[in-house]
């Protein structure tokens, strides 16, 4: 499983710079659609890192796919906090790793 990212320039070079290969860069006038579904369609990537701020600016079918998605397990980062991360890292593992009582056996 390797990391995935899609971004404009800006937000890709640091992910460039410590070695992730799987970058769909989106050029300025560009098509989110278009990078976002093919870094999905990449069967080697298993995390898929976006900026948060274009989420709500794409198609409700891409979006849902995005918050459906199990394989790649899709992480909006940025100025926008993302309220689901909990349960995208609970759909990923299985469990939900800061419920204590389901962590504790018992």
């Amino acid at each position: 499983m390797e990391l995935g990212v899609v971004g404009d320039g800006e937000f890709c070079l640091g992910f460039r710079l410590v070695g992730i290969q799987h970058v769909y860069e989106v050029e300025e006038d560009g098509n989110w659609e278009k990078a976002v579904t093919k870094a999905m369609a990449d069967e080697e990537v298993g995390i898929l890192i976006m900026p948060s701020e274009v989420i709500p600016d794409l198609h409700p079918a891409t979006r849902q796919d995005i918050v459906s998605s199990v394989r790649p397990v899709v992480i909006p980062i940025g100025a926008v906090e993302e309220s689901d991360l909990r349960e995208k890292i609970k759909q990923a593992v299985g469990v939900d790793l800061w419920d204590k009582e389901e962590g504790s056996g018992g």
